[in-house]
């Protein structure tokens, strides 16, 4: 009984960090990229997102309650996984162990950046436009906390594309498993870039 719970939380968990939070944080990124053509053009996208219908119940089913659980869940894997890293070294057991340590940077800066952005919106009314994020990054710590939990957010989630693919079956020969690296590794790639040059024009 208890295996069997176990293995459907790992399941929800590896879910529900690709479908909706993964898709969440490429859109998100996709919108503060919009930083990059003009501060008109990033509030326009922020004001088209924050008007949505709606808006707080999709926030809290799609958003806030799936990554409570992933979360949570995250943690408990975290310090219960055993690594063989010391042992062996292999590629994926450098991934193991960082996906380990990009989940809990990504939860710390994850609540950081809700506490900053909307929780401050919903208690002082601040407007969550250009101008807030460059009030944030001006500060040197700040501009490199938000790099480092941004790199280590779309890690978690590029790597975790490959747990996910094994986890539920869609990859199970060595051949495809290799072929999917290749491709969580340019989505590690494209969306840091997307990332880091948003954060960049936010600050400079």
């Amino acid at each position: 009984m208890a295996d069997n719970k176990e293995f459907f939380n790992r399941r929800l968990h590896s879910f529900l960090g690709v479908f909706p939070i993964g898709l969440f944080l490429m859109q998100h990124l996709v919108v503060n990229h919009f930083a990059t053509y003009s501060p008109e053009a990033f509030n326009t996208a922020a004001d088209f997102m924050g008007n949505l219908p709606l808006r707080l119940l999709l926030e809290f089913v799609l958003i806030y309650i799936p990554l409570l659980f992933h979360a949570i869940y995250g943690v408990y894997i975290a310090f219960t996984a055993k690594s063989n890293l010391k042992r062996y070294g292999y590629f994926r057991n450098w991934m193991f162990m960082l996906q380990r340590v990009t989940g809990v940077l990504t939860l710390i800066f994850v609540v950081w950046h809700v506490w900053e952005t909307r929780i401050a919106h919903a208690l002082y009314g601040t407007e969550v436009n250009f101008d807030m994020m460059q009030n944030i990054l001006s500060s040197p710590f700040m501009f490199w906390f938000y790099i480092i939990g941004v790199i280590s957010a779309v890690f978690h989630f590029a790597n975790g594309l490959w747990s996910f693919s094994v986890t539920w079956g869609l990859t199970v020969t060595p051949k495809s498993q290799k072929f999917v690296t290749y491709v969580t590794l340019g989505v590690f790639v494209i969306f840091s870039y997307m990332g880091i040059a948003s954060l960049i024009a936010f600050a400079f």
